[in-house]
């Protein structure tokens, strides 16, 4: 692969990547170093990158495992998981479009790391099972079993478990689903 080649890959997946970070951190400046480290390291080791075989699950992999080493490193850090100090900093919005993101975010911080990352790698950026199982390491159906865990757990959490006809029901868990996927429920 030409060095001009795989620059112009590289920023191709800049914004999977970056939503990708913002999913796994919460912070978009974070989110930012994230992505540019990992991009760094992508560059650097380039002649480490396997040509025919996915550079999106190679770069997901490497900013995955930079997020996962800064993660530990800050173990000794204040923990702000119940978002209370975040709170007291940020400016609420008054419609509730933003009052909606803003719970889907807390449900979507109360699930296990596991799940809210293959729920973000799956439903958010598209990646399919078999992508997502190779950036994991793990197999397909352990994918499987993590997205339906993570979309049960958000529903329940989102307090939508009590309305399965409900639309916003299933638009959740279709966009939680790899693009292309057809759900033999959703029949209108």
């Amino acid at each position: 692969m030409s060095p001009g080649s795989f620059k112009d890959d590289l920023v191709a997946e800049i914004p999977g990547l970056r939503a990708f970070a913002v999913s796994l951190c919460g912070s978009v400046t974070t989110a930012d170093d994230l992505v540019q480290e990992a991009l760094l390291r992508a560059w650097s080791n380039s002649d480490k990158f396997q040509p025919g075989t996915s550079l999106r699950a190679w770069l997901f992999t490497i900013l995955r495992n930079i997020y996962y080493s800064q993660y530990r490193k800050r173990s000794r850090e204040v923990q702000d998981s119940d978002g209370v100090y975040s709170r007291g900093i940020a400016v609420e919005g008054d419609q509730e479009s933003h009052l909606d993101l803003v719970d889907f975010r807390t449900a979507l911080a109360k699930l296990p790391a596991e799940q809210r990352e293959v729920l973000t790698m799956v439903g958010a950026s598209g990646l399919s099972y078999e992508e997502a199982a190779a950036i994991c390491g793990v197999e397909i159906g352990t994918i499987k079993s993590r997205l339906s865990r993570a979309r049960t757990r958000l529903s329940e959490l989102l307090g939508l478990t009590e309305r399965r006809d409900n639309r916003s029901n299933r638009e959740l868990v279709a966009a939680s689903r790899p693009r292309g996927a057809d759900d033999p429920t959703d029949r209108e």
